[in-house]
C-alpha cells in the first residue's frame, strides 16, 4: 500500500529532525500550528532559531522550488506567533531553512533559504 502524502510528510519531518539533531540542533517544536500558518520544525543551535520547512520531493530541484512566496509569508507569520508565545527567544537571530528529503540521499539542508523582511535578531517582519 503506497504511503499517503501526510504519512510521507511525517516521515520526512522525522528524518529532518534527526538530521538537525545530528548537526547539534535542539528541536523545540514539530508542526507548530497557528491560525495563520504552520512551521514544520523549530530548532535552535546556540543562540540562533531556525524555522524549517521540510519538503519530500523526488529531486533536490523540485524541493528547492516547493516553497512559494505565499507559503513563505505564512511561515513568517507563524514564526512571529512563535516568538510572541516564547519571549525568551525574541532577541535571537531567526533563519528560514528548507530541508529536502529526496529518495536515496541524505537530507539536504538549504540554510537561509529565504529572508523575510528585516533580518536583525528577533525580527521576522
Amino acid at each position: 500500500m503506497p504511503a499517503t502524502g501526510d504519512s510521507r510528510g511525517r516521515r520526512a519531518e522525522r528524518i529532518a529532525a534527526l538530521r538537525l539533531r545530528l548537526a547539534g540542533y535542539r528541536v523545540l517544536a514539530r508542526r507548530y500550528r497557528t491560525p495563520v500558518g504552520e512551521i514544520d520544525l523549530v530548532a535552535r543551535r546556540g543562540r540562533r532559531l531556525v524555522m524549517v520547512e521540510v519538503k519530500a520531493r523526488p529531486t533536490e530541484a523540485l524541493a528547492r522550488q516547493a516553497v512559494p512566496q505565499r507559503q513563505r509569508h505564512r511561515i513568517a507569520m507563524a514564526a512571529r506567533n512563535f516568538l510572541a508565545a516564547n519571549p525568551r527567544y525574541r532577541d535571537w537571530p531567526v533563519r528560514f531553512d528548507v530541508i529536502a528529503v529526496v529518495p536515496g540521499r541524505l537530507p539536504i539542508v538549504i540554510p537561509d533559504a529565504w529572508r523575510d523582511g528585516d533580518s536583525r535578531p528577533g525580527r521576522v517582519a
